[in-house]
């Protein structure tokens, strides 16, 4: 990596050409566009007051480009995956600064050249050796116009986001102060764990830290070696939900023993208990986006992010075809993760919103259905769904028979009247009755029961996200 100056008189050498702003999943950030003095763009997303004297420095991604990472979701790398932990970083810190490096395709030898890297990857070298076969340098990048693109932005310390040394020795040697180097938390995976073990073992880049179990899953990956008795459990409840693949819809809903969920004031808090809720949240964790209607965010005011355990937070999806959730609910106002409000479309809503909530109006009540939700959530790539209440909407989607597995957590509780779990349309003959095989997890005094409806329901009678998933089995 070189560390020499393009210009030694010290004349500035980027140039701030445009300011706007950019709504994405993690929020929204001011974008800058800058030009530096080889004529090369980069962008710049900043969040928060940047350059505040007081607190600690600001959180800085320097995110070299990377096109199969970034754009096409490569996992030869682990470049995109670094992309949104860092926004995502940026976002719960309510503060930094992420530039996106253009130029630095390949550690900056080129997109073609890294296409022919990946070549000699593919025969056996790995990602050193493959650039000295082909009589290029490990790593072409520099970091000057980051480090200028800083001083414009009026920053002279930074708390830098990477495991990568040589970063923090550029901006250093360029005058930068760096407060401290913060590993993004982002998995190994079989694709792409022989690649990293190079960068750790031969240009220096910072091993993780050991990860548990729960950690493990909640990155999509199965954990390897010998697990204690508590790690085991954990697998057994949770893997089937990884080993489905990217399609998935699971509903929950925890109820007293006769069956309902809140009393008849509506009084939910809290029907099971502790361990049954970090339960709700490990589910959360292992999908894109959990769904609600809009009874239970009136009646809840509901955060539905991951807080009892470690994970991603999913999208959040609000069934309201009225637009009758109160505009100043939790979903509509909390900027944590992003919600999408399916409204009818005469429903009125307010003109201004929070940037982390999109409105989309479905014109025909079918468009309402269970199924086409989901058809229109996959649209979206989110695919791995989670229906969490109220007791109607979780019934809806389980009489519709679009869900694959539902937890339903059992208190002993008699509530003797109030608000029903699951209700359905029912049959006249107990022969008739909806079955599947199940599974039976202790949650304390709550049992808990999982339904497995995707084992057992014919081809034909299955839904089309249950459909793509036995055909793939078969």
């Amino acid at each position: 990596m070189s560390l020499e100056s393009l210009t030694p008189d010290g004349s500035m050498k980027v140039t701030c050409m445009v300011h706007t702003k950019l709504p994405t999943r993690h929020g929204e950030f001011k974008l800058l566009g800058y030009r530096d003095v080889a004529g090369v763009e980069h962008m710049v997303l900043t969040r928060g007051e940047i350059a505040a004297i007081d607190g600690p420095a600001p959180l800085v991604r320097l995110h070299s480009e990377c096109l199969t990472g970034d754009a096409l979701g490569s996992y030869r790398c682990d470049c995109g995956e670094q992309l949104d932990a860092a926004l995502h970083a940026i976002d719960e810190a309510g503060r930094g600064i992420l530039i996106y490096v253009r130029g630095h395709e390949g550690r900056g030898i080129g997109l073609m050249n890294k296409l022919r890297a990946y070549a000699l990857q593919d025969t056996g070298e790995d990602t050193v050796d493959a650039n000295t076969r082909l009589g290029l340098p490990v790593d072409a990048r520099d970091y000057h116009q980051s480090a200028q693109i800083l001083r414009d932005l009026g920053i002279e310390q930074v708390r830098l986001l990477s495991s990568n040394p040589a970063k923090q020795a550029a901006l250093e040697a360029q005058g930068i102060a760096v407060e401290a180097r913060i590993r993004l938390n982002v998995a190994d995976r079989l694709e792409n764990s022989g690649y990293l073990a190079t960068k750790r073992a031969r240009m220096s880049h910072d091993a993780p830290p050991e990860r548990n179990t729960w950690d493990t899953l909640a990155d999509g990956c199965l954990p390897d070696g010998a697990l204690s008795p508590g790690d085991e459990a954990l697998v057994e409840r949770y893997a089937p939900l990884l080993e489905a693949g990217p399609q998935l819809v699971i509903a929950q809903l925890g109820q007293s023993m006769d069956g309902f969920i809140a009393s008849r004031t509506g009084d939910a808090c809290f029907v099971t208990g502790e361990l049954d809720r970090e339960h709700l949240h490990r589910l959360r964790a292992l999908v894109d986006a959990v769904i609600v209607g809009a009874g239970t965010v009136q009646a809840d005011d509901c955060q539905l992010t991951v807080r009892a355990v470690s994970g991603a937070n999913p999208v959040r999806v609000v069934i309201d075809p009225h637009a009758r959730i109160p505009h100043t609910t939790t979903v509509l106002t909390d900027e944590t993760t992003p919600t999408l409000w399916l409204v009818g479309a005469e429903a009125n809503t307010p003109e201004a919103l929070s940037p982390h909530v999109a409105v989309h109006r479905f014109k025909h009540e079918e468009d309402f259905e269970p199924a086409a939700i989901l058809g229109f959530l996959a649209k979206k790539g989110l695919r791995r769904v989670l229906v969490e209440g109220g007791g109607l909407t979780v019934s809806r989607f389980l009489h519709a028979g679009v869900l694959d597995r539902l937890y339903l957590t059992t208190a002993p509780l008699l509530v003797g009247d109030g608000v029903p779990g699951i209700r359905f349309e029912g049959t006249d003959a107990l022969s008739g009755a909806l079955s599947a095989p199940v599974r039976r997890f202790v949650f304390g005094e709550d049992i808990c029961t999982e339904f497995n409806f995707t084992a057992t329901l014919p081809l034909a009678a299955q839904g089309p996200n249950q459909q793509d998933q036995s055909a793939g089995k078969h």
